[in-house]
C-alpha cells in the first residue's frame, strides 16, 4: 500500500469562496419560498438539490485540504468539529420547538415531541418514509431530513476517500467516484421501476447519493488541477457560458417547475435522471463561481450582504424557517402579511442562533481541537499527483 503525501494547495483549493456562501443563501431563499408560497416558487425546493451537490463539493475540500496538509485526516476530530458546527443549533431548535407545543399544544408546534427524537439523532429521512413504522412528514422539524441525509453520507464519505487516497491519484479517485454516483442513480432507476414510493424516492440516503456525489467529484477534480494549465483553461472558457445557463435555469425552474408527485411516466421519468440532472446544473454553477471568481455572479453573490447571511445564518435560517412559519399560520391571516413577518422573524432567529448557540460553541470546539492537527514540515518534491499529468 502506497500513502501519497502531502502538497501544497492549488489555487482551486485555496481561500474561502465567498461566492459559494452567496450561493447558500439564495437556496435557503428559495426553500422559504417553496414552503410559504409554493404557488408562486413551486419549484423552490430545488435549493435543496444544490445544498447536496454543494456539501458534496465542500466537504470534500475540506477534507483534501487536511490530507494535503498533514498527510493525514484525524476522523475523530473531523467527526467533532462537524457535531460541533451543526448538532448545538438543531438541538435548540428541537428544544424550543417541543417546549412551545407543550404551552401552546394547539399551535403549529404541538405534538412535536415525538418528532425531535429522530431529528436530532439525525434519522428523519428515514422517519418520513416509514423505515421506523409510520411515515411522517409536514410537521415543523420535517426539513431536517435533509441534514439527516447529508450526516449519513458524511459518516462513510471520509473514510472511504481516505482509502482511495491510499491507493489510487487524486484523477483516477475521481473517475470511481463519479462511476459510484452514475451506480447510485442506476439503483434509483430499479427502485423507480419498482415501483417505490416518492417518499422513499425523495428522502432516501441511497436516492440522494449521486447528488453528493457529483459534488464530491468536482472538488476532486479541481483538486488534480494546476492552475494556468490547458486543462484549467478549457474549464475556465466551459464556465464561461456553462454556469450563466445553468443557473438560469435553476432559477427559472424554481417559479416554473413543480416535482411530479403522481405516477406515470413523466414520474418515472423524473424521479430517476431529474436528481441527478439537478445536481449537475447546481454543479456547473458551483464550478463556474469556483473558476472564475472574478465574473459577475461571483461578484453578486459574493457581496456582503448575500455571502455573510450564507456563511453564518443560512443554516439556522434553513432550521428556523417552517417552525417560525407554521406557528404563524393561526396567528397572522393574511398571506401576504404572513410570509414578510415570517421571513423576518426567521432571519432573528437565525441570528441568535449564531450569536448565541453556534459560534461560541464553534469557537470552543476549535480552541480543543485545532491544535490536534499538526502540520508537518514540508516536503517540496512531494505531491499527490504530478504536476505533468494536468
Amino acid at each position: 500500500m502506497t500513502e501519497r503525501p502531502a502538497a501544497p494547495e492549488t489555487g482551486l483549493m485555496s481561500g474561502r469562496k465567498h461566492a459559494l456562501d452567496g450561493l447558500r443563501t439564495i437556496a435557503v431563499a428559495g426553500v422559504f419560498l417553496f414552503h410559504t408560497v409554493t404557488e408562486l416558487a413551486p419549484g423552490g425546493s430545488i435549493g435543496v438539490d444544490v445544498f447536496f451537490a454543494l456539501s458534496g463539493f465542500v466537504i470534500t475540500l475540506l477534507i483534501l485540504k487536511e490530507y494535503r496538509a498533514t498527510g493525514r485526516l484525524r476522523l475523530g476530530i473531523f467527526y467533532a468539529k462537524r457535531l460541533a458546527r451543526l448538532w448545538p443549533a438543531l438541538l435548540a431548535v428541537c428544544a424550543v420547538v417541543v417546549v412551545g407545543g407543550l404551552v401552546f399544544p394547539t399551535s403549529g408546534w404541538g405534538g412535536q415531541g415525538a418528532n425531535a427524537i429522530p431529528a436530532s439523532a439525525y434519522v428523519m429521512n428515514l422517519t418520513n418514509y416509514g423505515a421506523f413504522g409510520s411515515s411522517t412528514g409536514g410537521n415543523a422539524l420535517s426539513p431536517t431530513w435533509t441534514l439527516a441525509v447529508e450526516e449519513q453520507f458524511y459518516l462513510v464519505w471520509p473514510v472511504l476517500l481516505l482509502v482511495m487516497l491510499r491507493f489510487w491519484k487524486l484523477r483516477t479517485v475521481a473517475w470511481i467516484t463519479a462511476v459510484l454516483a452514475a451506480g447510485f442513480l442506476v439503483e434509483r432507476f430499479l427502485l423507480v421501476t419498482g415501483g417505490a414510493p416518492l417518499a422513499r424516492l425523495y428522502n432516501g440516503p441511497d436516492t440522494r447519493a449521486d447528488q453528493l456525489l457529483l459534488g464530491c467529484t468536482m472538488a476532486l477534480v479541481f483538486a488534480s488541477v494546476r492552475p494556468g494549465s490547458r486543462v484549467h483553461a478549457s474549464l475556465q472558457a466551459g464556465a464561461r457560458w456553462g454556469g450563466p445557463a445553468a443557473g438560469f435555469a435553476l432559477v427559472v425552474a424554481v417559479f416554473t417547475f413543480k416535482e411530479p408527485d403522481k405516477p406515470g411516466p413523466w414520474f418515472d421519468v423524473f424521479w430517476t435522471v431529474g436528481p441527478t440532472a439537478l445536481a449537475l446544473l447546481a454543479g456547473l454553477v458551483i464550478g463556474s463561481l469556483v473558476l472564475r471568481p472574478a465574473g459577475l455572479a461571483s461578484g453578486v453573490l459574493s457581496h456582503p450582504w448575500l455571502a455573510n447571511p450564507g456563511r453564518d445564518l443560512s443554516y439556522a435560517a434553513y432550521l428556523w424557517h417552517l417552525p417560525v412559519y407554521l406557528l404563524l399560520i393561526p396567528l397572522v391571516p393574511s398571506l401576504w402579511v404572513r410570509v414578510p413577518v415570517a421571513a423576518a422573524l426567521t432571519v432573528a432567529m437565525a441570528y441568535l442562533s449564531f450569536r448565541f448557540v453556534e459560534r461560541p460553541i464553534r469557537q470552543w470546539a476549535s480552541r480543543r481541537l485545532d491544535p490536534a492537527v499538526v502540520r508537518p514540515a514540508p516536503e517540496p518534491a512531494r505531491e499527490l499527483e504530478p504536476a505533468g499529468r494536468t
